[in-house]
């Protein structure tokens, strides 16, 4: 009988280890997560805008601004990229440490 109540505690414990691997894949982003999603959108509403007026500017000179001002966004983006990429690996290795 004491084996049948072991199990019990075993296969609760696999429970509760299951629940909370689920709660941390499903957690709420923070306020820091929450303005970087903001920004990309930003950035990504902007950069469709600037590829529709390169399809139709007609003059160099407004063409070459257009240019550039893809050339800006696109590095924004990439930097943005970047600092999630980074964050992402140090929140990865705090749990992996067992700090979250």
């Amino acid at each position: 009988m004491a084996r049948g109540w072991e199990s019990k505690s075993v296969e609760e414990q696999i429970g509760e280890a299951e629940a909370k691997r689920e709660a941390r894949r499903r957690r709420i982003p923070t306020t820091a997560e929450i303005e970087q999603l903001k920004r990309k959108d930003a950035l990504l509403m902007e950069r469709s805008r600037i590829v529709r007026e390169m399809e139709r500017a007609y003059m160099r000179r407004h063409l070459v601004m257009l240019e550039r001002g893809l050339a800006h966004i696109d590095a924004e983006l990439e930097k943005l990229e970047a600092e999630c990429d980074v964050k992402a690996v140090t929140v990865g290795d705090r749990r992996q440490r067992g700090g979250d």
